[in-house]
């Protein structure tokens, strides 16, 4: 499954997604990943959350990034979400079409049950039409 918090760069999107990683993790089970540009928001998240800072990774392409993500799937089997902020960013996807990335994680979540909640610098209004059903909340 995937989640969109959606809106312009400023609008509280961090915020919203750091509050949303810190709650889930007191019903969760399994595992919980957040993924970030930098390690800045260490201390803002809970401490069962595991913070992975992907500019310390050579990732320059979506298809990379995919990979990525199953790498860390394949190394933790209990995984149940994991939490992506500044989206674009971390998948080299700015200016680009996300369309075909996020069906691949939709299907990647669908395949090891693991939900994406996505952090997207962009209004609702102007993703594409499969990303739009996604979008939890637009700020």
């Amino acid at each position: 499954m995937v989640q969109i918090i959606a809106g312009e760069k400023g609008k509280g999107k961090t915020k919203y997604l750091l509050d949303k990683a810190n709650a889930a993790i007191k019903e969760s089970t399994g595992s919980i990943v957040y993924l970030d540009k930098s390690s800045k928001h260490m201390y803002e998240l809970n401490n069962k959350i595991r913070l992975i800072n992907v500019k310390e990774y050579p990732i320059t392409s979506s298809e990379a990034f995919v990979g990525f993500i199953c790498g860390i799937i394949s190394q933790d089997y209990d995984l149940e979400m994991m939490f992506l902020d500044s989206f674009l960013k971390l998948a080299a996807l700015e200016g680009e079409d996300i369309s075909e990335t996020i069906t691949t994680l939709e299907n990647i979540g669908e395949k090891y049950h693991v939900t994406f909640v996505l952090s997207v610098s962009m209004d609702k209004e102007n993703m594409p039409e499969n990303a739009q059903k996604d979008v939890i909340i637009a700020l």
